[in-house]
């Protein structure tokens, strides 16, 4: 099925997507490829100057963190007790009896503040760099057992710039983040909790890999509510195996009986992050993405959500929930009308921040202005590098003076918040939105109903379907 074929494939009993026509004009061939090849658009943005020292990024990274604004710190403990069938980030994958698992995740715990502290050797500014947002993310890193939690925790609130402001977010399972460890959280001063439900269709959930359930996922959001946990975000996905469009509109009746704080709505990926760069992936394809493999569940009678369909699935999830007062900052990022937007999202991407991210872990994506980083992606290579006291950076890639205005304009793109020149001259010596080569670009888009422009008042701003095709216009435009 080729990519104009799946995208006029709908479900009959749901209206037609609002970007379908524009999809399938001419004019956006480009931006069709992009969206019907599906690389992950918005979360690494990598510069146009490739192989960098890594120490060099280390050494722009300290001279911005020694002014800076609150940033964005992440701990990566790459465990999972087993491995979903469309995930292709770096994970480990520890199994066993109890007594042996918590000794490997113990054992991960370790590596990550042994990576933390030649972080803070060898940055020395980042000791004191204000933490705006503290997110402990995996893998599984609710595998970790109690008081592996209070070690990791207390050390990173001892050892980086945490204040009263700083808030502390903490990722799981359903199975994982049970009552016991929800409430040590609280006790540690996690103020938020984010969990991968993907899904509430056991079918869809068991064909995906998934050992949760859809009482399990209940369960975790009956548990954040008794225990008061004032901000929760749950992950789903939409385009996945078996997936159907009425599916995904009873994933959206289930958010409503919860009243989640936050939804994460993201889209089954298939191709390689290393494509494009724009994630990170790890060293071993997700099962999902051999061909083969998808072929012969197709002919075992399964079926694979074709683009127009996830599409519907799409717009169901964004005009319900905006429907229910959702804000949706930055794109499919949506936070319940009485909360504010994602901090963390915040500090790296609203166009009048953009401040720096540390990722101190396996596959750790970290940034400053000047340039970004990721750390090594193979958990043998790793290891070996951190126990031999060496930073664990594989790559790094700069920006040049052109990059560096493309990727802070991709990043307030993808806030869906208007583009202000104002806020551009500022950060970049009086240079325009309007100046060349940005100039013609917004015209094209305005010309094909992306963007509207209004250069009097200094403001670029995303039609609806701009607002649905912000990634592809980031990563085609841009």
């Amino acid at each position: 099925m080729d990519a104009l074929e799946s995208l006029a494939h709908l479900d009959p009993a749901y209206p037609r997507p609002l970007v379908s026509e524009l999809l399938a004009a001419p004019e956006n061939e480009r931006l069709l490829d992009y969206v019907a090849n599906d690389p992950f658009g918005a979360h690494v943005f990598p510069g146009d100057i490739p192989d960098v020292s890594p120490e060099a990024f280390l050494d722009d990274l300290d001279a911005q963190l020694a002014d800076t604004r609150p940033i964005h710190l992440w701990s990566y403990i790459p465990t999972c007790s087993y491995r979903c069938r469309f995930c292709q980030y770096p994970v480990v994958i520890v199994k066993g009896p109890d007594d042996v698992t918590s000794e490997k995740v113990d054992h991960w715990v370790e590596l990550n503040i042994r990576e933390a502290q030649m972080w803070l050797q060898r940055v020395p500014h980042l000791r004191e760099a204000p933490v705006g947002e503290f997110n402990v993310f995996g893998g599984t890193p609710s595998l970790m057992g109690l008081d592996s939690v209070s070690r990791l925790l207390t050390f990173y609130r001892e050892n980086f710039g945490f204040g009263p402001s700083t808030t502390i977010r903490f990722e799981g399972d359903p199975t994982t983040l049970t009552p016991d460890l929800l409430a040590r959280l609280q006790d540690l001063g996690c103020d938020k909790v984010s969990c991968g439900v993907q899904s509430f269709d056991d079918q869809v959930l068991k064909l995906s890999g998934r050992e949760h359930t859809e009482a399990e996922c209940h369960a975790f959001l009956d548990a954040t509510r008794k225990l008061g946990y004032d901000w929760v975000t749950i992950d789903l996905m939409y385009g996945l195996l078996d997936q159907s469009v009425a599916g995904v509109e009873r994933d959206l009746e289930q958010l409503r009986r919860h009243q989640v704080p936050g939804v994460v709505c993201t889209k089954l990926h298939l191709r390689s992050y290393t494509d494009t760069r724009t994630g990170v992936a790890g060293d071993r394809p997700a099962a999902w993405q051999f061909p083969a493999y998808r072929n012969r569940l197709a002919e075992a009678g399964h079926h694979w959500p074709s683009l127009g369909e996830q599409y519907q699935m799409r717009e169901i999830l964004a005009s319900g929930l905006r429907a229910d007062g959702y804000g949706e900052h930055p794109t499919m990022y949506f936070h319940r009308g009485d909360k504010p937007p994602e901090t963390w999202k915040s500090i790296m991407v609203d166009q009048d921040r953009q401040d720096a991210e540390v990722a101190i872990g396996l596959g750790g994506s970290s940034s400053c202005r000047r340039s970004e980083a990721m750390t090594e992606v193979n958990a043998v290579k790793y290891r070996q590098m951190v126990e031999a006291g060496r930073l664990p950076l594989a790559s790094a890639t700069r920006f040049g003076p052109t990059a560096t205005e493309s990727r802070a304009i991709k990043m307030a793109l993808s806030t869906l918040q208007p583009v202000r020149d104002d806020l551009h001259r500022e950060r970049f010596n009086g240079r325009s939105l309007f100046d060349d080569p940005w100039s013609q670009r917004w015209d094209d888009l305005q010309r094909r109903d992306l963007v509207t422009v209004d250069r009097a008042e200094g403001i670029v701003r995303l039609t609806e379907p701009g607002e649905v095709l912000v990634e592809g216009i980031m990563n085609t435009e841009f």
